[in-house]
């Protein structure tokens, strides 16, 4: 147990005056810790939320640098941070916005030789990614290690988000049951997204992380939230446990984790939702 200082009082005094937040709430943010992979167009709105907030630790995974063409929608970065790495210049974001939170940083692509010892220690695990190799990869370490993983994705003018809670609903793979073959969507480049919508689906996931760290509400747990900016429409499908996943169904067959052939993923793909 420990007491917020008078500054952390008012800091997140708009926290401690929610009665499903509190004092109580604000201290367990403030010694969770939060995994996020990627800090493109969702993981940056995502980490400057979850570091407004007072989550305590954030970890940053990113291997990549800040490029101009990032700038339309990564907004953690700057025109100053172009060539940093992200992880470098999202830290730096982060300490500005609240120098309470304590950032771990890997500057590297996570892969099946280092994501458990990555993710071991963080309670949530928040997904970034705009490719299916890391998506699978992220829910298998994910189903295996009991972490739970909220996801979003962008395309265009859509997105979607869910929350997959192992051992209380479907994983990602109930959903994508086969990863698409190399080649056979549109490259990442190529499919475009308007610069709003990964802010929006973000902020959409950092709401979900804070419900699951505070025990509030009731979060996205087999059901697939889909967002269209032009329509401005928000549509609620149901995703159902495949009892035949090999990730978390009754036989599931992965004690193992493994590496996927790298491709982009650009398309809503609704498999398993009804």
């Amino acid at each position: 147990m420990f007491w917020l200082t008078e500054e952390q009082i008012r800091r997140y005094s708009r926290h401690i005056i929610l009665p499903e937040v509190g004092g109580k709430g604000q201290r367990r943010l403030m010694v969770s810790k939060v995994l996020l992979v990627g800090l493109g167009g969702l993981g940056s709105p995502a980490a400057l939320y979850l570091a407004a907030a007072g989550v305590g630790t954030l970890g940053l995974v990113d291997f990549d640098t800040v490029e101009l063409s990032n700038l339309q929608r990564q907004v953690i970065h700057t025109t100053q941070d172009l060539g940093k790495p992200k992880v470098v210049s999202a830290r730096e974001t982060i300490n500005a916005i609240n120098p309470d939170v304590r950032v771990e940083q890997w500057p590297e692509r996570i892969s099946a030789a280092n994501i458990r010892e990555i993710i071991q220690d963080f309670d949530v695990v928040l997904d970034g990614t705009d490719n299916f190799a890391t998506r699978f990869l992220l829910n298998d370490a994910c189903v295996l290690m009991g972490k739970p993983l909220v996801y979003g994705a962008v395309f265009r003018f859509e997105g979607q988000v869910s929350v997959f809670l192992p051992k209380e609903g479907p994983c990602y793979r109930c959903f994508v049951p086969q990863m698409p073959p190399p080649g056979s969507v549109p490259s990442c480049q190529e499919a475009g997204v308007l610069g709003i919508l990964p802010g929006i689906i973000g902020l959409i996931q950092a709401t979900e992380t804070l419900k699951l760290l505070l025990g509030i509400g009731k979060p996205l747990v087999g059901r697939l939230l889909l967002f269209d900016a032009l329509e401005m429409e928000f549509q609620e499908l149901r995703l159902r446990r495949d009892p035949l996943c090999p990730a978390c169904g009754e036989e599931s067959r992965i004690e193992e984790l493994a590496d996927y052939e790298f491709s982009c993923e650009v398309s809503a793909h609704r498999s398993g939702a009804s």
